[in-house]
């Protein structure tokens, strides 16, 4: 039982064994600890500074030898009022620095991959949800163009969201992908929807997924077979990379 409160406290095993000694000694010496422990009396004194920071025992000096002591009763109880504040202080400080965090510009050079995968029925909903992060990306980092490439696919199953973006689409965003010489990319291209702008890839093979580049977010949708998924990604670096492959094929392909 003493054992296990010892664990919870986050006691290892040197720091158990001293402290239970110390306890059952009620007042010893380093070198005493290091007799009955078998610990080198450098390990014991080190053992005793980390459970002295604990607040579990303290160190007796009024006499010609150091004494280690534990603590208990009232002394413990302190010792959680000092954890609950100092735990306070801390929440305190992390707010404060979360709120400072907001104010200071992200690397460009470096950010950590965010990675969100949806699947099946998910997807529809998730695309709506998306579009608000996705907008504020794009005008963030100053690049209001959707760049990539799109299986036809994906506009048979979701020409419902297409046509819904485009009507509430911030004016100054537009789109140029590449994707399928197919009926259902035509019956798109027909409904003038402004600032949006397909080209027909010219390569041997038709595409059989999505990808997308939103400022710093790439979206990859496999709608080709079931079960549909989408994968994203937030990664700064890797979607300007891939922004501007985009745009350099866009440039340079003959219209």
């Amino acid at each position: 039982m003493f054992d296990e409160i010892l664990l919870k406290l986050g006691l290892n095993d040197k720091q158990r064994l001293v402290y239970k000694t110390i306890v059952e000694s009620g007042k010893v010496s380093t070198a005493r600890i290091s007799r009955l422990t078998h610990i080198n009396r450098t390990t014991v004194y080190s053992v005793c500074a980390e459970l002295k920071i604990k607040g579990l025992i303290q160190e007796s000096t009024g006499e010609k030898v150091a004494y280690w002591v534990a603590r208990e009763g009232n002394e413990l109880d302190r010792v959680v009022a000092r954890e609950r504040e100092a735990l306070a202080r801390t929440e305190e400080t992390m707010t404060s620095l979360k709120e400072a965090l907001k104010n200071i510009p992200g690397s460009k050079t470096f950010s950590i991959p965010k990675i969100r995968f949806i699947e099946g029925d998910e997807l529809e909903s998730y695309l709506f949800d998306a579009v608000p992060r996705w907008n504020e990306s794009l005008s963030a980092t100053n690049e209001t163009t959707w760049w990539g490439f799109q299986d036809h696919a994906f506009v048979e199953h979701y020409e419902k969201w297409i046509v819904w973006y485009w009507k509430h689409a911030p004016k100054e965003i537009d789109l140029k992908l590449f994707s399928n010489d197919s009926t259902i990319e035509k019956h798109m291209v027909a409904q003038n929807i402004d600032r949006r702008q397909i080209r027909f890839w010219d390569g041997k093979n038709d595409f059989t997924g999505t990808l997308w580049v939103t400022g710093d977010y790439i979206t990859m949708i496999q709608t080709s077979e079931r079960p549909f998924y989408l994968v994203e990604i937030r990664d700064a670096v890797l979607a300007h990379n891939m922004r501007e492959v985009f745009r350099t094929l866009w440039e340079t392909q003959n219209v």
